[in-house]
């Protein structure tokens, strides 16, 4: 048996101030920070989980989640891979909008829509991200929008890649990320429908554990809390 753990990152300061943050680049809460200190814990006191990465964003919040998680489970040396393509859905322009301020110029509906639905694609912002962690990648990859299947598609060939390949030989595995890019991931390895995943909810900094057979089917998945 090998396990997975999922954690998004403690509550960042668009969190806090209910925007939407995407690609946009915040830093944790001192809230945030706790309480990835306290999923480090938590974690922790698995006993059995014995990762051999750490795989995260590129985003400052997810990384400074899962250095506070490295620190406090004493795994600072374990190598931690950094990819863009667990970076959070990209909210296009809805970027740095209040989320109350969305309901209220688009409709509840189609805001309900557009973070939730599968295949639905918030406005799309007028060019790509200019950011130099992004500048060697080819221009034509980076998003402007996406769905939460588009961000799925993205993802997919990361975790098959360096995530899965590593589970399928034994080896525990570690993925610090964001609400939708683990939606994404979660409905994929849950095999969940089109229309559940809208009910899925992934609270900040609470970690998701999965144990998997050899085949990579799931065993057991338990949520930590407390």
């Amino acid at each position: 048996m090998v396990k997975l753990v999922l954690v998004r990152h403690g509550e960042s300061i668009a969190n806090q101030q209910n925007v939407y943050t995407g690609w946009n680049d915040v830093p944790l809460t001192p809230k945030g920070q706790e309480q990835a200190r306290r999923a480090g814990q938590l974690i922790q006191q698995l006993g059995d989980f014995n990762p051999t990465a750490i795989h995260t964003s590129v985003l400052s919040r997810a990384i400074m989640t899962a250095n506070i998680v490295a620190e406090t489970c004493d795994w600072l040396y374990l190598p931690l891979y950094k990819t863009w393509r667990l970076n959070e859905r990209h909210y296009g322009a809805l970027r740095g909008l209040n989320k109350d301020v969305s309901r209220a110029v688009f409709g509840k509906e189609q805001v309900l829509e557009w973070r939730r639905g599968f295949d639905s694609v918030p406005p799309a912002q007028g060019s790509p991200v200019i950011d130099r962690r992004y500048a060697k990648f080819d221009q034509r990859l980076m998003p402007r929008a996406e769905s939460l299947h588009q961000t799925q598609l993205r993802l997919l060939p990361y975790y098959e890649d360096q995530v899965a390949s590593r589970l399928v030989q034994g080896q525990d595995q570690l993925v610090v990320a964001h609400g939708s890019s683990l939606r994404a991931l979660i409905k994929y390895l849950e095999a969940i429908n089109d229309h559940d995943i809208i009910k899925l909810e992934v609270p900040n900094a609470e970690p998701i554990v999965y144990t998997f057979d050899q085949h990579l089917n799931i065993i057991h998945k338990e949520i930590l809390r407390g």
